[in-house]
């Protein structure tokens, strides 16, 4: 069987990303060796776990946290880098689901998520790139009205008046290309480097004295009143446990793996395309994402490059040719990028669910999980990290509001659920683009 968490990278290596070229990793943190204790003990060094731990230790648990290869290694440091308002679905879906009441709370986290992002980057100088704004782009013309709708609807029922609606001309403004048809833009959204983003937040945690294990792989769990969470070269006895997995929980737990699906997502980075060139594909520096069901995103780095993703795959091993995955849409989107290089290719593992909404759980007494964030995981998966700490305190409000929402297992089961996702997925892109 696969091993997710080996399947296409080296143990302990960053991947070949655009992020993980731009500054030098921290120094590795020890792996575990022989048996400790603490209050907590956190599974998953990405958003959710990282985030944990630092409200943790600001409340003065003793937090030890155990990472399989290395901090920001997973989906946390190899994103798009987008942080979106709301939750990953819409409001007015969110309504049908749950209800107007618990639609409006859930909006509320969300818009609480990106606040909370924003205050760890400023109020400690997080080096992480961060820039306001995304452009929300209609690939078809007959979604323009429903975007437009979904604009007023915000403003008026949620108070939300940082979003505008674009018409074709003003998209044409700030994204150079001729696929799109309207859309919107959202000013208190905004987009960063992930992989600096989960450094700083490691070393915000670190300094708040959360011990930190890395190439620090768990191999069994054992419930009860003390959770015993047991490595290759060590085990860990805790009052608590919060599973921070997400796309890479495996077989850790049968309970989130049967909700959580893990897919691939690809992304490219341009060779320097030269600041005139780069600025005239997206001139106001936005964020971009698409309303393709298999969403394409893309924005300008610092230095002048152009960061692409698009394309997914849903068997567990990359295809051999990443960069190919990826290219494709670019040149759909931008054809004038027909003879600029790739100079970095790069896959990462998401972790999706059925109704495309995070899966929070209380899998024991004292051992809780979130996961699932289906690519709108910067905001929601960090805010996760602080709601987990709040339930570990004893504090349930948002934790019982967010595992309230239904999150169905896959059908057919761990041997079919893939090739049935594959099925449907197809049938969306064939949409798409027909």
């Amino acid at each position: 069987m696969i091993d997710v968490l080996n399947a296409n990278d080296v143990q302990g290596q960053y991947p070949l990303s655009y992020y993980a070229a731009q500054r030098p990793a921290p120094a590795p943190h020890a792996q575990l060796k022989g048996h400790k204790s603490a209050d907590v003990c956190i599974i998953g060094g990405g958003f959710t776990g990282l985030s944990a731990a630092y409200h943790l230790a600001q409340a003065d648990f003793d937090v030890a946290l155990l990472e399989a290869h290395r901090i920001g290694w997973g989906a946390s440091g190899r994103n798009g880098g987008q942080l979106g308002s709301g939750q990953r679905l819409d409001q007015i879906t969110l309504e049908r689901l749950v209800g107007e009441q618990s639609a409006h709370a859930l909006w509320d986290i969300a818009e609480a998520s990106k606040q909370l992002i924003k205050s760890l980057i400023f109020d400690n100088a997080i080096d992480c790139d961060y820039r306001p704004d995304i452009i929300e782009a209609d690939h078809k013309q007959r979604f323009v009205a429903d975007s437009h709708r979904y604009v007023e609807k915000l403003n008026r029922d949620y108070g939300y008046e940082a979003i505008s609606a674009l018409s074709k001309a003003e998209v044409r403004e700030h994204v150079a290309s001729n696929q799109y048809f309207g859309g919107t833009l959202d000013k208190g959204a905004g987009h960063l480097d992930p992989l600096a983003f989960c450094f700083g937040l490691s070393a915000l945690a670190h300094k708040s004295g959360t011990r930190i294990y890395e190439q620090s792989r768990v191999t069994h769990i054992e419930s009860g009143n003390k959770v015993r969470v047991t490595t290759r070269e060590g085990a860990i006895e805790a009052d608590h446990l919060i599973l921070g997995c997400n796309g890479y929980i495996g077989g850790l737990n049968k309970e989130v793996s049967a909700r959580v699906m893990p897919i691939n997502s690809f992304i490219v980075a341009t060779e320097p395309l030269g600041e005139e060139r780069s600025k005239a594909l997206i001139p106001h520096n936005e964020a971009v994402a698409d309303s393709c069901f298999v969403v394409n995103y893309f924005r300008r780095t610092p230095d002048h490059r152009l960061l692409f993703g698009g394309g997914e795959t849903y068997s567990l091993r990359f295809p051999a040719d990443l960069e190919a995955i990826s290219r494709k849409p670019m040149l759909n989107v931008f054809p004038q990028l027909a003879d600029a290089k790739i100079d970095y290719a790069w896959g990462g593992t998401l972790g999706i669910t059925m109704q495309r909404l995070p899966h929070f759980a209380r899998l024991s007494p004292n051992i809780y999980s979130a996961a699932g964030f289906s690519g709108h995981g910067l905001g929601m998966a960090t805010m996760a990290g602080k709601i987990l700490a709040e339930i570990t305190q004893g504090q349930a409000e948002r934790f019982d509001l967010m595992a309230s929402v239904p999150s169905p297992r896959f059908p057919g089961g761990e041997a079919m659920r893939g090739a049935l996702l594959y099925l449907a997925m197809t049938y969306y892109a064939l949409r798409d683009r027909f």
